[in-house]
């Protein structure tokens, strides 16, 4: 009866890995600072805020920041206006991106080839040297002021996106669109049966990018949207802002209001977008 031996990891390699484990311990303490001292600050009398040396835990503990905090803007309708700005630009970069990638890696077509390194060069261009063209092409459409601006162009596809589904679609087996167009699948059928199933991991990590984007964008907003009852939540924290003085124990507390819907779908969603994250770019 032959046995196996278990492979025993040496002393060094033991002690190597309770280092690196240390290691990510103290960098994710680093990590969390920012974020407890903004939840501390929330919970805070404004005269807590700047001591010296600081106050690390409130007391007393005043949760009525938050209450103040969401009624002193119009929290409620600014977060429809940035739940239906992300919405919709999730949506049309996850069929935007996930169609350009199918076209390029499944379907022969003439200038494929040209055409992928044109996109992957835009992603070179900085948004500075894109934004007041792009702003004059939104004025002399009469867009500005509306939330079209910040929707359309995910609709017409993101570069990265694009190179992120391409990568992952190249690991999808052409011999099944193969198959399904001898049996006579139209290319739109064999994108909706074939292609989005099996790309659904890397679809969500990009549906995933583009909400996380889109919620927490200030500078789109802030060149767009002209009307304060259109604001989105990032111009709404700006409104705490004064000429003369801050709220911070205040703005702290909307932060934290602001954040807590980024962490909500990461958590529910981060089994599909660490796979993504992981599976894309097997092949090249």
């Amino acid at each position: 009866m032959v046995t196996m031996k278990k492979n025993k990891k040496s002393p060094w390699q033991v002690r190597r890995d309770i280092a690196l484990q240390v290691v990510a311990i103290v960098v994710s303490l680093v990590f969390l600072v920012p974020l407890f001292w903004m939840v501390s600050t929330s919970l805070k009398e404004s005269t807590q805020v700047f001591t010296n040396p600081p106050q690390w835990l409130p007391n007393p503990v005043v949760w009525n920041n938050y209450a103040e905090a969401v009624t002193k803007i119009d929290y409620l309708r600014y977060s429809g206006n940035t739940l239906l700005v992300s919405v919709t630009s999730m949506i049309g970069s996850m069929l935007s991106a996930s169609m350009v990638a199918f076209s390029i890696t499944k379907i022969e077509w003439f200038g494929k080839k040209l055409i992928f390194p044109l996109v992957l060069g835009s992603m070179m261009l900085p948004y500075q040297v894109t934004m007041i063209p792009v702003y004059i092409i939104w004025r002399d459409l009469g867009l500005t002021g509306t939330y079209l601006p910040l929707i359309i162009p995910y609709f017409l596809g993101s570069s990265y996106y694009v190179f992120l589904l391409r990568q992952f679609s190249m690991t999808v087996p052409n011999a099944l669109f193969e198959a399904a167009t001898i049996d006579g699948a139209s290319y739109g059928k064999q994108y909706l049966t074939i292609m989005l199933p099996l790309i659904k991991p890397a679809i969500t990590s990009v549906g995933i990018f583009t909400f996380l984007g889109s919620w927490s964008d200030f500078l789109g907003p802030l060149i767009y949207i002209n009307n304060e009852r259109n604001y989105t939540l990032t111009l709404g924290l700006y409104a705490f802002v004064s000429e003369h003085s801050v709220d911070w124990h205040l703005l702290m507390a909307a932060s934290v209001v602001f954040v807590i819907p980024v962490i909500i779908i990461f958590f529910f969603a981060q089994k599909q977008f660490i796979e993504g994250i992981t599976l894309t770019g097997i092949k090249g």
